[in-house]
């Protein structure tokens, strides 16, 4: 991927977000942290990425909450999504998917797969 693939990343655990940031930074993307979501919202509708990796459970809006928003303005409603989070229940992988999430990242994670994710994710929206 080339570095014109620009990427957030939203997660208040600063040691998930180094690695995220560093693993799709060592692939060639240009990549943008927030530790919370109403940075990653301000983030977004001041320059949408190409893709935004939310965690789900933020302080102050959370993951859902931020990707409810984004599909609601015309202006980001198609940015591509993936949920990260440590919220496994079907339930909650259920409402990641209803609220408009292209893919739903369970944690403990490979970075590995989280990299083949957003590749298969970009690919997606890019055809």
């Amino acid at each position: 991927m080339s570095s014109d693939v620009r990427v957030l990343v939203a997660d208040d655990d600063r040691d998930i977000r180094d690695l995220v940031v560093f693993k799709l930074s060592q692939a060639g993307y240009a990549v943008q942290a927030v530790s919370d979501g109403a940075a990653a919202l301000a983030a977004i509708q001041d320059n949408p990425p190409d893709l935004a990796v939310l965690d789900v459970m933020m302080p102050g809006l959370s993951g859902i909450d931020v990707l409810r928003k984004v599909r609601q303005d015309p202006g980001t409603a198609d940015l591509a999504v993936i949920l990260l989070t440590a919220k496994s229940r079907d339930a909650d992988v259920d409402a990641g998917f209803a609220t408009g999430a292209n893919d739903y990242v369970i944690k403990p994670f490979s970075p590995r797969e989280l990299l083949h994710r957003v590749n298969v994710v970009l690919a997606r929206v890019k055809a």
